[in-house]
């Protein structure tokens, strides 16, 4: 699963750049933004992975930022850090489209924030992630 890891991670990294750039999505998908040494060892099932997962937040965008908006206590989307919006689009659409565990899509984030965010950014980002997967999962019983 190391190479989710990493799928994720280059996932997060386009979010970001994509959202410091505004660079069209062909762009990113194409990697273009990487470097040409890190990019002639990607591996293709990552770069799959990551594309899918980039289109996916992209395209979903409306409604993986109203729920992320929904679970900032007395805090503005607009004022994130992008490294910390990054990590939360990832997540959230994890949670919302890809049937993974919610402690592993946690897990992920929390090491991707302390790897890449300010110091607290992953206590942060977990107290979000906590809450939604907490709202996510009373929505599903009450469907049920």
């Amino acid at each position: 699963m190391a190479s989710r890891r990493k799928g994720r991670i280059l996932a997060f990294q386009a979010l970001y750049f994509w959202e410091a750039n505004q660079v069209p999505v062909d762009e990113l998908l194409s990697f273009d933004w990487v470097d040409e040494d890190k990019l002639a060892k990607l591996d293709e099932g990552i770069a799959v992975f990551s594309r899918n997962m980039i289109a996916g937040v992209i395209e979903n965008i409306t409604e993986v930022d109203n729920l992320v908006k929904k679970h900032l206590d007395n805090w503005d989307i607009t004022r994130l850090n992008r490294v910390d919006l990054a990590v939360l689009r990832i997540s959230v659409y994890s949670f919302l489209y890809h049937d993974i565990s919610p402690s592993i899509i946690i897990d992920e984030a929390i090491g991707i924030c302390r790897e890449f965010g300010a110091d607290e950014s992953f206590k942060f980002v977990n107290g979000v992630l906590d809450s939604v997967r907490k709202t996510l999962q009373s929505s599903a019983k009450d469907k049920k």
